[in-house]
């Protein structure tokens, strides 16, 4: 493996720590956390996040991983290294489908329809109920592909490289 694709999984494994972390958090105590407050508060607290979330430190490490992520995969298939590629390779499609597709797939269409919510009226309070359970269920597939992202691309990096 050559420096700069060691380098880029390096990247693509601290990426995927950070961005599974944070998802860790939502799923383990923020979630559970806002179900426990009135759901106008927890509405508006929830809206308030989805709005801060949109900054440029956490959509560079999320996006900018996700780019790292298919550079890899063309790296590792254009010098195919046996195990230590396959892990690369695994690794980048675990952090692209399970973050990214499952982000604009399940989460962006559930934080848009909570956006919509003026008033937590009993459409309101039913569509909270809704969006705990459902964004909590999207948020954890993506906490575990991040995670497995994470562990493949360590692997890729201290596997034995094929001669």
């Amino acid at each position: 493996m050559d420096q700069l694709f060691i380098f880029l999984i390096i990247l693509c494994a601290l990426g995927s720590g950070a961005i599974g972390g944070g998802f860790f958090a939502f799923s383990n105590f923020v979630m559970p956390a806002l179900a426990r407050i009135a759901p106008a508060e927890g509405i508006h607290a929830m809206q308030a996040i989805n709005v801060t979330v949109l900054n440029r430190l956490f959509l560079g490490t999320f996006m900018g991983t996700g780019l790292l992520s298919l550079v890899v995969i063309v790296g590792a298939l254009l010098s195919w290294n046996g195990a230590s590629s396959l892990c690369a390779l695994l690794g980048s499609a675990a952090y692209v489908l399970g973050s990214i597709v499952v982000t604009m797939r399940g989460n962006v269409p559930l934080n848009n329809a909570l956006m919509r919510i003026t008033q937590a009226d009993a459409l309101g309070e039913a569509t909270w109920r809704s969006y705990l359970t459902d964004w909590t269920k999207w948020n954890t597939v993506r906490t575990i592909a991040c995670f497995v992202a994470m562990v493949l691309f360590i692997l890729a990096l201290v596997l034995p490289q094929a001669s």
